[in-house]
């Protein structure tokens, strides 16, 4: 039996892999493609926040400050510098992580909604730092000409190969969580979550642990704001407020601790609702207008509601019904 589920998730992950790469082969329609990419590079700042809280129990609402800081520095490098590609966003990667390195530190003795205020006044100050370094981040008025991924000569300067850009390193980054939470760091991060005292008692370095999956999970989000800042070409102060930070931990929530895969169908449905009116055909503008008007405050009453009848998220749920089925079948 369980080697049986093993196989069925194989399958299915093959399964969704293909109808991902597939997407651009089956349209050209760039606004279609360009929805997707931002999925794509939300799935992989998910990535890291569902090591950071949904495994290692650390909640954060300042990813959208590490998002803002990798795309900032991977933009001011290639358009100010003319620095390589690859380069600007390894930098912008680089940053994120100090970034969360140097938020653990200092907030090492903080637990629960303290550490959360920790992160939120991080998060504050990173937007303010964005509005008023105006020679780096172009202030109120954004940075804009910001250009195309390319790899010497090779420019990928279409909807299609950005997408296929954003897709395959996200695929790599729930490709490296997966396997990490597979290995002993991984058990010591449940550990962590379930009981830290007990985490100690078992010989986890809880310290080192806490700040090592911080500053993966910053690194995974300043990545995705590099990304994310070359495939949109222009970025400013508003798309890093937050708001997206509240939405990203909601994707989390709602999608179930000690998953990633509960996360990311969570990350790929909210961000769609952002663009509900584009997707789907026939849908009044007086209902789109609602729906965007209120996105966060629906990610908030969603959120809300999985914490109060769905403790777990919907992961839980899964693993709920899987060990259902295995006692009526007496298989356990």
């Amino acid at each position: 039996m369980r080697w049986t589920r093993r196989r069925l998730g194989i399958t299915l992950l093959g399964v969704m892999g293909i109808a991902i790469a597939a997407v651009p082969f089956l349209t050209d329609d760039r606004y279609l493609l360009k929805v997707l990419t931002f999925v794509g590079v939300n799935a992989i700042v998910v990535a890291g926040l569902a090591l950071l809280f949904g495994y290692a129990g650390q909640i954060s609402l300042g990813h959208a400050a590490f998002f803002g800081l990798g795309a900032y520095m991977s933009a001011y490098l290639t358009t100010t510098h003319q620095t390589p590609w690859l380069l600007a966003v390894l930098a912008g990667t680089g940053i994120a992580a100090a970034g969360g390195l140097l938020l653990a530190l200092p907030s090492l003795r903080l637990k629960g909604h303290y550490l959360a205020m920790a992160t939120l006044g991080f998060n504050e100050i990173m937007s303010v730092l964005f509005v008023e370094l105006r020679g780096i981040t172009g202030g109120n008025n954004g940075l804009s000409g910001i250009p195309f991924p390319s790899i010497g000569s090779f420019v990928i300067d279409t909807p299609a190969g950005i997408y296929l850009l954003v897709w395959g390193v996200a695929a790599l980054a729930f490709l490296g969580a997966a396997n990490l939470v597979r290995t002993r760091p991984g058990r010591a991060m449940r550990a962590l979550h379930g009981s830290e005292l007990g985490a100690v008692a078992s010989g986890v370095d809880t310290t080192r642990l806490k700040v090592q999956v911080f500053a993966l999970s910053a690194a995974l989000a300043g990545l995705a704001g590099a990304l994310y800042a070359h495939a949109v070409g222009f970025i400013s102060p508003t798309q890093f407020s937050l708001e997206f930070s509240i939405l990203l931990v909601a994707m989390v929530v709602v999608g179930g601790t000690g998953s990633l895969v509960g996360p990311f169908f969570a990350a790929v449905v909210l961000t769609l609702l952002q663009y509900v009116h584009a997707l789907i055909p026939g849908l009044g503008n007086d209902v789109a207008s609602v729906i965007q008007d209120w996105e966060v405050d629906i990610s908030g009453m969603v959120m809300i509601l999985t914490v109060i009848f769905l403790p777990g998220g919907f992961a839980a749920l899964v693993r709920r019904k899987r060990i259902g089925v295995a006692v009526d079948g007496e298989t356990v």
